[in-house]
């Protein structure tokens, strides 16, 4: 996909794109459903020194690229796929040192300014993540975004790659899983899309890579326009 480098041109990309397409003779409500990590913020800093913190303290020698490969799922099954034995100590010092690191996160250029642009055009936002509560409220708060609804594991329902969080999000939302897209990083949030029948993103500037069959691909936050055909959009503003 070609992109025009001034973002206020970017909404005329709409006509490559299929999810584009889509919404385009949809008028209904719509809502845009993103993942945390690796999409609304580089939380990787974050995690490495959670990491760290968790050898040191607890003796596990399991490097976090292991640990990484994992991402997108619950806290408590990554460790279980890791061998993980004292599941909720480890689960304590992650938590506490996640939260304490957390000023080591960054918003990703031009996602809040994206998001904005989606409010305006009257889509519902929602944050569908797989890191418990605790961990992700002081990272949204950060971002400043009108999220309608937060799904974390600390809700109702299995965890990814279940549909059962995305499901749950657009209940809260009042919309039709035909009317939502879900943007995320990683093979469980592809799998979770589609056990959901909703529309799945791929976001490339995250941590992970799609799977078959292969979704729609942005390389870059702005381009996630592409789903506001005819929508006018000027970086830094709000309409």
């Amino acid at each position: 996909m070609t992109v025009p480098a001034p973002i206020a041109l970017l909404a005329t990309a709409a006509s490559e794109s299929k999810v584009g397409e889509r919404w385009h003779a949809d008028r209904a409500q719509r809502a845009l459903l993103l993942d945390l990590d690796g999409v609304l913020l580089d939380t990787r800093p974050v995690m490495q020194k959670a990491w760290w913190k968790v050898q040191e303290a607890h003796g596990v020698t399991i490097p976090f690229t292991d640990y990484e490969r994992h991402l997108g799922r619950e806290f408590s099954d990554i460790m279980q796929r890791l061998g993980i034995v004292d599941i909720d100590a480890v689960r304590r010092t992650y938590e506490s040192e996640s939260v304490a690191a957390a000023h080591l996160a960054h918003e990703f250029t031009g996602i809040v300014e994206v998001l904005h642009a989606f409010v305006a055009a009257g889509w519902l936002l929602g944050v569908v993540t797989s890191k418990h509560v605790d961990r992700a409220a002081p990272l949204l708060a950060h971002l400043g975004c009108p999220f309608a609804t937060v799904r974390t594991p600390a809700g109702a329902g299995r965890a990814k790659p279940a549909p059962d969080p995305l499901l749950l999000a657009l209940v809260d939302l009042g919309v039709d899983p035909a009317a939502a897209v879900y943007v995320g990083d990683m093979a469980v949030d592809q799998e979770a899309a589609a056990r959901a029948g909703v529309a799945y993103v791929h976001a490339a500037w995250g941590y992970g890579q799609p799977t078959s069959p292969a979704p729609e691909t942005v390389s870059a936050p702005r381009e996630l326009l592409q789903l506001l055909p005819g929508t006018p959009f000027v970086e830094g503003s709000l309409v």
